[in-house]
């Protein structure tokens, strides 16, 4: 019988930040710009993500401002996935605020009780719920041809994974959350304190044209860090399959058959005018190891650790998408 890989490498050549290999050549405007235009052209029917599919268990509900569109979800009386706009038809109070009793939201202001059907002027919104987000399709936003469901990555069987959701929201537009995933090469250099030894070893050229023109990935070799010298290698590969998404699969090493999805959500504008964007990134993690029947079973204390090393992650990549928004805004952006 072969040996299992390890899970833990040692870096044999570790190098000091500052003399790591610089990536900025290779990081061609040109080459980002056109997989985000690519990405741009994809068809997404409609479909944004709301929130988690976790924050919908007994009386729980999702709210959200879609694109200045108030909208609301939750389970009806018979289980199923239910919503519609966010906005009491009899006085426009906020139904956000509203609790849901035994499948019924009832408005907080008059008691105007909605399970999910038309009523009273509120008419519902089509729905998804695939096991780990949930999504609504609004097409006066997207104003594109609708879809019967969303565009949803593959993942791996959601009995055997781990899967956790993370949610921030920054000054930006959509474009520039995905443009920011659809730059890898800036990991080793903003984000040291978790990937090291980062090459990507295949990339699509400038090419400017249609959606459907070939091949359109990022693959990656990259080791995350564990402690010290310690990472796990894997290779990466990058796709965009709508123009709101980016996902990394993982598919050699430790993991593989894992994916993080970023989603980004276009919120509305804030009070000075700036677009504000809500970036949704769902971690599902599987892996063949005998052991991880163990982790699963430890998913509850997992969840937090997982979102709170996305949540750091964000806090630099938004401040690059919320950069990349200014100097865009004020017709400043390179290039």
């Amino acid at each position: 019988m072969s040996r299992r890989r390890p899970l833990l490498s040692l870096r044999r050549r570790a190098v000091p930040w500052e003399r790591q290999r610089p990536t900025w050549r290779e990081a061609r405007p040109g080459v980002i710009a056109g997989a985000l235009k690519r990405a741009q052209a994809r068809p997404s029917g409609n479909w944004f993500v709301v929130g988690a599919s976790r924050a919908l268990r007994g009386d729980g509900k999702l709210a959200r401002t879609v694109a200045g569109q108030e909208v609301v979800v939750w389970r009806g009386p018979d289980g199923r996935l239910v919503g519609g706009p966010g906005v009491c038809p009899h006085l426009g109070a906020p139904l956000r605020d509203s609790p849901v009793r035994c499948g019924t939201l009832v408005c907080h202001w008059h008691g105007l009780a909605l399970d999910g059907r038309a009523y009273a002027g509120w008419a519902p919104l089509p729905v998804h719920d695939d096991g780990v987000l949930v999504w609504a399709r609004l097409d006066e936003v997207g104003g594109e041809e609708p879809l019967d469901a969303p565009v949803v990555p593959r993942r791996p069987g959601l009995p055997g994974a781990v899967d956790s959701v993370c949610t921030v929201v920054g000054v930006c537009e959509p474009e520039d959350v995905v443009a920011n995933r659809l730059d890898p090469w800036h990991g080793g250099w903003f984000h040291p304190y978790s990937f090291v030894d980062l090459t990507v070893v295949d990339a699509p050229g400038d090419r400017a044209g249609a959606a459907d023109d070939g091949p359109d990935s990022l693959t990656v070799d990259v080791s995350f860090k564990v402690a010290g010298r310690l990472v796990v290698p894997v290779r990466a590969v990058f796709t965009a399959p709508e123009p709101r998404t980016v996902v990394m699969h993982i598919t050699g090493g430790e993991g593989a058959g894992s994916v993080v999805e970023t989603h980004a959500t276009p919120l509305g504008a804030d009070e000075a005018g700036r677009p504000r964007t809500a970036v949704i990134e769902a971690v599902v993690a599987a892996s063949d190891r005998p052991g991880f029947a163990a982790v699963r079973g430890a998913a509850p204390l997992l969840r937090p650790l997982v979102r709170a090393a996305a949540g750091r992650l964000w806090r630099d990549d938004l401040a690059y998408a919320e950069r990349r928004w200014q100097l865009r805004s004020t017709g400043r952006f390179p290039g």
